[in-house]
């Protein structure tokens, strides 16, 4: 008898989901580690700013180490590194809030809205409001979750470029334009509430 994998390790919903999970995690630590990073590259910190890159990449993110670096970045291009961290961290924030939204308003949503619900989505009953701020955040979170794998894979491609890996000439331009729309996006959002 021959040993096989459990056939739900194989499925398309369960690896879509767990690397959605794991951009998800990826995400919410750009900001904390760019900052970090910040801080200790211009102090003699690069090659450890570096290694911090290198750990979330395949720790989180379980993609495969590079070889070894064919030379050490140096401070700029750490700092470097990090703005566009930053940038991509901040814009990582808004997904992560459509994600905490969709729990709180979508999945608890009679938990946290004591009612009445006679002018709500679904109302006038507590069910029906509560099933249709559940049904309407469904394809919401999904969009988010898509926009964190799509951060996450930009970002993890940033990072092969501090150990010595030739970048994409699209990916700076990416970055920065990823970094565009989240600004844009939220400057509309904040004009809207």
């Amino acid at each position: 008898m021959t040993a096989t994998a459990h056939p739900i390790s194989r499925s398309g919903p369960y690896r879509i989901a767990r690397l959605a999970g794991r951009s998800l995690a990826y995400c919410a630590t750009l900001v904390p580690v760019a900052l970090l990073a910040l801080v200790t590259a211009p102090l003699g910190g690069a090659g450890s700013a570096a290694a911090r890159w290198r750990a979330l990449r395949t720790g989180l993110l379980a993609m495969p180490p590079t070889p070894a670096p064919g030379r050490r970045p140096g401070p700029a291009a750490v700092l470097g590194h990090a703005l566009l961290s930053l940038l991509l961290g901040l814009v990582a924030l808004l997904p992560l809030g459509v994600q905490l939204l969709m729990v709180l308003r979508g999945v608890l949503y009679g938990l946290v809205d004591p009612g009445p619900y006679d002018t709500s989505w679904g109302g006038p009953t507590r069910a029906g409001a509560w099933l249709a701020h559940f049904l309407v955040g469904l394809p919401m979170a999904a969009a988010g979750l898509a926009a964190l794998i799509g951060i996450a894979a930009v970002h993890q491609r940033l990072t092969r470029g501090l150990d010595g890996e030739r970048r994409a000439p699209w990916l700076i331009p990416t970055a920065l334009l990823i970094a565009s729309a989240g600004a844009l996006l939220f400057v509309a959002w904040t004009h809207q509430i």
